[in-house]
């Protein structure tokens, strides 16, 4: 989708978000009964997706231990969505609050290198990071007045903290 020439985006479909998110909230429900693990789904609409989150979890590992198993199971959710729906679906998946733990520790990480490239006036590399991640750090190092940018291809993309 292109936006308009007055570089105002069009509202979110809102109707269409629950939509998508009612449909991967059957698909992961089907899935957890497959692999006889308990939890909850939440389901919500952040900004321009859904977000949909499996709590309560019981009886397995859905993240896994760099969150490569929630991007993998996040994918095949998108790809449900895709398949009813005909369109590409953004949604966002979160597994046993895995994403929001993750945000709180990717914000002081981007902290930090702000800090560190402030002190140093030296560019600094970070380790390679999801989409996902990229963005919570891009956000960090803007938010301590700095800039920054991914380099590298997928999936060794990494940001790099530019000095003012």
């Amino acid at each position: 989708m292109t936006e308009p020439e007055d570089g105002v985006k069009p509202a979110p479909d809102v109707e269409a978000l629950e939509q998508e998110g009612e449909i991967a909230a059957d698909y992961l429900e089907g899935l957890l009964d497959i692999a006889d693990i308990d939890g909850d789904i939440d389901m919500d609409v952040e900004g321009d997706r859904a977000v949909v989150s499996i709590v309560d979890i019981k009886g397995g590992d859905l993240a896994g231990p760099s969150g490569e198993v929630l991007e993998a199971l996040q994918e095949l959710t998108r790809l449900a969505v895709h398949r009813q729906t005909g369109e590409r679906s953004r949604l966002m998946l979160d597994v046993g609050r895995f994403r929001e733990r993750r945000r709180v520790e990717l914000t002081k990480i981007g902290s930090a290198a702000a800090n560190d490239v402030k002190r140093s006036g030296e560019p600094k590399a970070l380790q390679p990071m999801t989409p996902f991640e990229r963005k919570i750090v891009h956000d960090a190092v803007a938010a301590a007045g700095l800039r920054s940018e991914s380099e590298g291809e997928e999936p060794r993309r990494f940001v790099v903290v530019l000095p003012a």
